[in-house]
C-alpha cells in the first residue's frame, strides 16, 4: 500500500505542479495556442491506455504493468523537463500520459485485489487519500516555488525522486496477484485507436471553432469524429474483449456513473488548469503566490475524501453524497466569479468548497461502479470510470480554453477601443491579442514602454487586458457551474447502491434499488 500510495502521489504531484507552472511555461516557450494541449495530450493518451491496461492487468497481474508504467512515466517526465518547444512538450506529455494511463488503469484496480471487503477497502483507501492529499497540499505551492526560483523545468524533474521511490517500493513489496485465465486474451487495440481518433478529432473541432467559423477544416474534423464513433460502436459489438463491454454498458447505473465521472472531470481539470491562468494572467500574481492561493482547493479534496469514507457506509442512501459534491463544485465555480479581479475571501471559500466537492464525488463513483460490475469485470469497470473522468477533463479543458480564447479577444478589443486605441495602433492590438503578454513580465514591461512612447497609457492598457482575461475565465467557469447543475439532475438516474461488508458465501456487497 505504501508503494501504491507513492504512485498515486507521483501522478497527483504531476497534475498540480504542472497546472501551476503552465503559465510560466507558456511565457517562456511562447505557445499560448497550445496551452490546453499540454493538459489534453496527457489526458488523451491516458484515455486510450487506461482501459487497455485495466484489462491486461486482469489477465497478467497488475504488478509487472505498474513497474513498467513507473519507468515510462518517470522517463517521460525527464523528457518534458528537457523540452525545447511547446510542440515537443506536448509530444512528451502524451508519452507521459501513456505511463499515467497504465498507472491509473492498474493501481486503483489493485486495491480490490488486496482488500475484497468493500468496507475494509474504503478504510485502506484513506492511505491513498492521504498520499493524494499530501501531493495536492504541496503540489501547487511547489510548482509555483520551483517555477519562480528554479525554472519551470524543475516542475517536471521533481517526479524523478518520487518515481525512484515508487519503483523500489512496488518492485520489492507489492504482491503479484494473478487472476484465473479463461480463454484467449485479445486486447481491443482497434477500439482504443478509434477512441483516440474520435476524441482527438473532436478536440480539434472544438479548438478550430475558436479561430474560424464553419469551414472545410471544421467540417472535416466533424466527419472524422462521427465516423470514428460509428465505427467504434460496430467494432465493440464484434470484438472478443471489447474496450467498452456492451454488456456492462447496458447497466443503467454504469451509464449514469460514466456521465457523472465525465462532468466531474470537466470541473476538476478546468479548476486545476485555468484558475492558475486567472491568478497569474488576470490578477498579475507571481507563480509562487498563485500556488499558495490554489492550495485550499487541492488540500480539501483529501478532507472531502476522508469525510466521505467515514459516512458513506452509514448512510441508507449514499447517493446523497453525489448531490452534495456536485452542488459544492457548482458553488465553487460561481464563488470564484463572485471574487472578482482581486480574489478575496469569496475566492478562498469557493476553492475550499470545490475541493470538498471533488472529495465527495471521486471515490464514490469508483466504488459504486465496482459494486455494480462485480468481481469479474472489476478491472474494466474501474478503468472505464477513470477514463470517463479523463475524457471529461480533456473535453472540458478544450471547451473552456476555446471559450476563454474567443471571449478574451472580444473583451480586449472592446477595452482597447474604449481607451482610444484605433486602427493606426495595430501593433498594440496585435500585442495584447493573446494572454501570453500578461504571463511574461519582461514582455509586458516592453509593451508598456512602447505604448508610452506612442502616446498611449501602457499601464492602463495592460490593466484593461487583465480585466478582459478575468471576464473571459469567469464566463467559462459559469458555464462549468451550469454543467454541475446538470450533474445534480443526472444523479437521480443512479440507483441506490449501498456499500456493506462482504457477506459470507461471496455475495456481492451492494444493494441496488
Amino acid at each position: 500500500m505504501l508503494g501504491l500510495s507513492s504512485v498515486v502521489m507521483m501522478v497527483a504531484i504531476d497534475q498540480t505542479v504542472v497546472g501551476t507552472a503552465l503559465p510560466t511555461i507558456v511565457a517562456e516557450l511562447k505557445g499560448f495556442h497550445l496551452y490546453a494541449w499540454v493538459a489534453t495530450a496527457y489526458l488523451l493518451a491516458s484515455v486510450i491506455t487506461v482501459p487497455i491496461f485495466g484489462r491486461l492487468g486482469d489477465w497478467f497481474g497488475r504488478k509487472p504493468l505498474i513497474v513498467i508504467a513507473i519507468v515510462v512515466f518517470t522517463g517521460a517526465s525527464t523528457l518534458c523537463g528537457a523540452a525545447g518547444s511547446m510542440q515537443a512538450l506536448v509530444l512528451f506529455r502524451a508519452l507521459q500520459g501513456i505511463g499515467g494511463g497504465m498507472l491509473v488503469g492498474t493501481c486503483f484496480a489493485s486495491i480490490p485485489d488486496l482488500f475484497p471487503d468493500p468496507v475494509v477497502r474504503l478504510r485502506w483507501q484513506v492511505l491513498f487519500s492521504s498520499a493524494f492529499g499530501l501531493a495536492n497540499a504541496v503540489g501547487p505551492s511547489l510548482g509555483g516555488f520551483l517555477s519562480e526560483h528554479y525554472g519551470w523545468r524543475s516542475a517536471f524533474l521533481v517526479n524523478i525522486p518520487v518515481g525512484v521511490a515508487s519503483l523500489y517500493l512496488t518492485a520489492m513489496h507489492l504482491p503479484d496477484i494473478r487472476h484465473e485465465k479463461r480463454g484467449k486474451l485479445t486486447p481491443d487495440w482497434r477500439g482504443a485507436l478509434l477512441i483516440g481518433l474520435g476524441l482527438g478529432s473532436l478536440q480539434l473541432l472544438v479548438e478550430s471553432l475558436a479561430h474560424e467559423t464553419v469551414s472545410v477544416t471544421t467540417l472535416g474534423f466533424g466527419v472524422v469524429t462521427l465516423c470514428a464513433g460509428v465505427w467504434l460502436a460496430r467494432e465493440e459489438l464484434r470484438a472478443a474483449d471489447p474496450i467498452l463491454p456492451p454488456a456492462l454498458l447496458r447497466e443503467r447505473a454504469i451509464i449514469a456513473l460514466l456521465v457523472l465521472s465525465m462532468l466531474m472531470g470537466m470541473a476538476m481539470f478546468a479548476l486545476l488548469f485555468y484558475v492558475p491562468l486567472l491568478l497569474q494572467g488576470g490578477m498579475g500574481l507571481s507563480a509562487d503566490r498563485a500556488g499558495v492561493m490554489i492550495t485550499p482547493l487541492v488540500v480539501c479534496i483529501t478532507v472531502g475524501t476522508i469525510a466521505n469514507t467515514r459516512v458513506v457506509t452509514r448512510l441508507r442512501k449514499p447517493n446523497v453524497l453525489l448531490y452534495g459534491g456536485f452542488a459544492l463544485l457548482g458553488v465553487a465555480c460561481a464563488g470564484i466569479v463572485a471574487g472578482g479581479t482581486s480574489g478575496g475571501h469569496w475566492f478562498t471559500v469557493a476553492l475550499l468548497a470545490g475541493g470538498v466537492g471533488i472529495g465527495l464525488v471521486m471515490p464514490n463513483l469508483t466504488v459504486f461502479a465496482q459494486q455494480v460490475a462485480g468481481k469479474r469485470q472489476l478491472g474494466i469497470a474501474t478503468a472505464m470510470i477513470q477514463s470517463a473522468r479523463m475524457v471529461g477533463g480533456m473535453l472540458g479543458t478544450a471547451i473552456v480554453g476555446t471559450v476563454v480564447h474567443v471571449l478574451y479577444r472580444q473583451h480586449v478589443t472592446d477595452a482597447l477601443m474604449a481607451h482610444g486605441v484605433r486602427a493606426n495602433a495595430a501593433w498594440a492590438t496585435s500585442a495584447v491579442s493573446s494572454p501570453q503578454l500578461l504571463l511574461n513580465s519582461s514582455e509586458a514591461a516592453h509593451f508598456v514602454a512602447q505604448a508610452n512612447q506612442a502616446g498611449l497609457a501602457g499601464d492602463v492598457l495592460i490593466a484593461a487586458a487583465r480585466v478582459a482575461l478575468v471576464q473571459a475565465v469567469d464566463h467559462a467557469l459559469l458555464m462549468v457551474a451550469g454543467a454541475m447543475v446538470i450533474a445534480c439532475v443526472a444523479v437521480a438516474w443512479v440507483p441506490v447502491i449501498r456499500v456493506e461488508p462482504l457477506r459470507v458465501g461471496g455475495q456481492r456487497a451492494c444493494v441496488g434499488e
